[in-house]
């Protein structure tokens, strides 16, 4: 712009013209990229290369089905467990062998679930499992060899002999012997032939230590592989030597599952000149047998030994075993007695039941 010579203002002609050039060729630009977007975004997106999207493009994962997910209820309620609390299943069950005799000492068999009740604490209980079949035992051998078994050890190694053959091949054995003191001869094997050899290494010599040798075959016990366990007892009966007394054993009866059997080779009283303790040999050997629901088989007769060896034999292999769970759930630690009695088929004669007296219930 100037001013011409009266003072006015004048535009220049020239520079309104590029002015005017430049405001045209922008609108024309801003019109060409307006057509230009238009046609790109009207143009189909460019094919994809699905061989390498489907290399690296996560899968996605099933959507689950809503009556799955209901399955799981997340706002169900669950047990309270205290701390120090624990989970635990009622797995108790009392298992009580039995043998049935007839008044002439022969085994009975055949009988039924039916034919037998049970009483705990003088209270009678269900039933729930019965068995006689045949199953593999553990059994210990307690084998006296102190000097009064001089002039019987013979037969008695004969009677073991016996005991011996009437096992099955699953069976398993061990040998305590003992003198003045007991010791484990055989630790547990299945080869009867061994447990021959140890008996014929050893001679009848000392004082008797009756009650620590059936402190070491119970003891020995623990190691058993099978649910049925057996102590068999070899002696003429009595104890001068050990270091145990009859309380100390009979709890260890009480405490042990294993039924003790004992072959008796007891002098005539007033044999010799026995002590106390010798002269109360049988009614002890009496009395711990039959806590478990064994006995004792005395013999008269050394060529008996034999024959009566495979009688205990065959009485184990031909027990009932009944099985329920007890009604009192107290884990107090506290004896239990049991009473098995018998509602024995009609025709036969009065019948002897032998089982285990009683079992401490568990402490926790």
């Amino acid at each position: 712009m100037y001013r011409d010579d009266g003072g006015a203002v004048k535009r220049d002609a020239h520079s309104f013209r590029v002015v005017r050039f430049t405001v045209v060729a922008l609108i024309f630009a801003c019109f060409l990229a307006s057509r230009s977007a238009t046609y790109a975004w009207q143009q189909p997106p460019p094919p994809q290369e699905t061989t390498q999207q489907s290399d690296t493009k996560p899968k996605e994962e099933p959507q689950v089905p809503a009556i799955q997910r209901d399955d799981v209820r997340r706002d169900s309620r669950g047990q309270i467990i205290k701390r120090g609390q624990s989970l635990k299943l009622d797995v108790d069950m009392a298992l009580v062998n039995v043998t049935v005799t007839d008044p002439y000492n022969r085994l009975v068999t055949g009988l039924e679930s039916e034919n037998f009740r049970v009483f705990e604490d003088n209270v009678e209980q269900e039933v729930v499992t019965f068995s006689s079949e045949d199953v593999p035992i553990s059994i210990g051998v307690v084998f006296d060899f102190s000097g009064s078994m001089a002039n019987k050890v013979g037969k008695a190694r004969e009677a073991a002999v016996q005991f011996f053959k009437t096992a099955n091949p699953a069976d398993e054995f061990y040998l305590v012997s003992f003198n003045e003191r007991a010791e484990l001869t055989s630790a547990f094997t299945n080869s009867v032939e061994d447990l021959q050899s140890s008996l014929m290494l050893t001679s009848a010599k000392g004082r008797t230590a009756l009650l620590d040798a059936i402190y070491l075959g119970l003891s020995q016990m623990r190691g058993a592989h099978n649910a049925k366990r057996a102590l068999l007892i070899l002696s003429d009966g009595g104890d001068n030597h050990s270091r145990y007394n009859e309380s100390d054993i009979k709890r260890l009866v009480r405490e042990a599952d294993t039924q003790l059997y004992a072959i008796g080779i007891f002098d005539p009283l007033g044999y010799r000149n026995r002590t106390p303790e010798e002269l109360n040999g049988p009614s002890l050997l009496s009395e711990i047998t039959e806590m478990t629901g064994g006995r004792v088989f005395p013999v008269e007769k050394l060529e008996d030994l034999p024959d009566i060896a495979s009688k205990i034999g065959m009485e184990l292999r031909n027990q009932y075993v009944l099985g329920y769970h007890p009604s009192n759930k107290a884990h107090d630690a506290r004896w239990r007695k049991i009473k098995i009695k018998l509602r024995a088929p009609k025709g036969l004669p009065p019948l002897n039941v032998y089982a285990r007296t009683g079992y401490y219930a568990p402490s926790h």
